[in-house]
C-alpha cells in the first residue's frame, strides 16, 4: 500500500490533495490499515509517454534482452512508464512480465522499401507485398503498424516517397480492418498526402508539413509526434552526407531551419501533437523531458506540451492515467510542472504498479 500526498494532477485542471494505490491500483478512498502505508510527497502526474521510442534496437539493428533492459530501465528514471515503440525488430515481450519496467504498446517491425532505410531495421519490402506485410505486423502488434514512408532515393539524390498510392491505401483498409493504426516515418513533403488521403491515422517527424498540407491533416485528424530531439541531429547528418547528396543534405538543412515553425502552425491548426523522442538508434534513451521543452521552445503552450506526454497522450493511445482503478503509474515532482516543464528533468519519485521503484 502506498499514499501519495501533496497535488494529485488529475488532469490539466483537476487536483486532488492524495491518492492511494493499493494492490498496484489507484483509489481515492482512504483504504483499511492506511495508517501502514509508504507515503511519498510532491506534484503527481501520470506517468509519463513517450509516443516514439525504440526498446530493442540500437544504430546496429536488434540488441540482446540485458542492452533492452537498459533502455527501458533508462526510460523508466526518465519517468516514462508508457512507450509506444514506434518499429523495433526485436522481441520484447518478455518486458510486459516485469512489473519495473515500462508498458510497451508495439508497432511490430517498421516495414520499408527495399534499401530504403537503415540496415537490419525493417522488413524490406516492394510495393505489391506492402497489403500482407501490414496484416502481419498488425496481428503481431499492439494495436498499431509502423510504415517508412519517404527515405533517401539514391538515384534522386534526395528523400522521395517509397509507397505508391494505390498500396497505401489498400495497407491501410487492411490495417484498420484488422483493428490496427498506422503511422508512417515522414521527413520531407512528397508522401504526406497521399498517406493523409489514404487514412493513415499518425506521422512522425512531418517535419515536412507545409501551408498545403496542415489543413488536410487538421480536417482528417492526423496526429504528429515531432521529435524535435531528433530533428536536431539532421545538420549532423547533412554534413556527413553532402559530398555525394548535396540535394539532399541541402533538405535536411531546409526542414531543420523550419522545424519549430512547422510543429507550432501544426499545433495553431489543430492538428493532435505528441511526445516521442525517437530513442533507440542513434539517439539515447531518457529524453522525454527534453522533447517537452523543445514543444515549449516551438511555441506549444506549457500545459499543452505537458499533456503531450500526460493526459492527452494517454488518452490518445486508450491508457488511462490516474482515474479510480487505474494501474498506479506516476512520477512525482518537487515542484509544480504545469509551471515550468523544466521540472519533468528531475523526479523526485517514480511510482510504477503502486510500488516506489529506481
Amino acid at each position: 500500500m502506498l499514499r501519495v500526498k501533496g497535488r494529485v494532477l488529475v488532469g490539466p485542471d483537476e487536483v486532488r490533495d492524495e491518492l492511494w494505490a493499493v494492490d498496484g491500483r489507484i483509489t481515492y478512498e482512504r483504504p483499511p490499515g492506511a495508517d501502514r502505508a509508504q507515503t511519498v510527497t510532491g506534484w503527481a502526474l501520470p506517468g509519463l509517454v513517450d509516443a516514439h521510442c525504440h526498446v530493442g534496437l540500437d544504430r546496429h539493428g536488434p540488441v540482446d534482452a540485458a542492452t533492452a533492459e537498459k533502455q527501458a530501465l533508462t526510460d523508466r528514471e526518465a519517468g516514462t512508464l508508457l512507450i509506444r515503440d514506434a518499429g523495433s525488430p526485436s522481441d520484447t515481450r518478455w518486458i510486459d512480465d516485469r512489473e519495473d519496467l515500462p508498458k510497451i504498446i508495439r508497432a511490430g517491425r517498421h516495414i520499408a522499401r527495399t534499401r530504403r532505410y537503415i540496415r537490419n531495421y525493417a522488413h524490406e519490402i516492394e510495393p505489391g507485398d506492402l497489403v500482407a506485410y501490414v496484416a502481419q505486423e498488425a496481428r503481431r502488434g499492439d494495436g498499431w503498424v509502423k510504415l517508412v514512408g519517404d527515405w533517401i532515393d539514391r538515384d534522386a539524390g534526395d528523400l522521395t516517397a517509397c509507397w505508391p498510392r494505390g498500396e497505401v491505401e489498400a495497407a491501410i483498409a487492411e490495417a484498420h480492418r484488422l483493428g490496427a493504426r498506422v503511422t508512417a516515418h515522414c521527413f520531407a513533403e512528397e508522401a504526406l498526402r497521399d498517406l493523409v488521403e489514404a487514412g493513415i491515422d499518425c506521422v512522425e517527424h512531418a517535419t515536412g508539413l507545409t501551408e498545403e498540407t496542415i489543413p488536410l491533416f487538421a480536417e482528417r485528424g492526423v496526429a504528429i509526434v515531432p521529435t524535435l530531439v531528433n530533428i536536431a541531429t539532421f545538420p549532423d547528418l547533412a554534413a556527413g552526407g553532402e559530398a555525394k547528396f548535396p540535394r539532399w543534405s541541402a533538405h535536411m538543412r531546409q526542414l531543420y531551419e523550419r522545424r519549430y515553425d512547422t510543429v507550432r502552425a501544426a499545433y495553431d491548426a489543430g492538428i493532435p501533437v505528441y511526445v516521442g523522442t525517437d530513442a533507440g538508434g542513434s539517439l539515447a534513451h531518457g529524453l522525454v523531458a527534453g522533447e517537452v521543452a523543445e514543444l515549449v521552445k516551438a511555441g506549444i503552450p506549457p500545459l499543452e506540451a505537458l499533456s503531450a506526454t500526460a493526459w492527452g497522450a494517454r488518452r490518445w493511445l486508450g491508457r488511462p492515467a490516474l482515474e479510480e482503478g487505474a494501474p498506479a503509474d506516476l512520477v512525482v515532482y518537487d515542484e509544480d510542472p504545469r509551471a515550468d516543464v523544466r521540472v519533468l528533468a528531475a523526479p523526485r519519485h517514480i511510482v510504477l504498479n503502486g510500488r516506489v521503484t529506481g
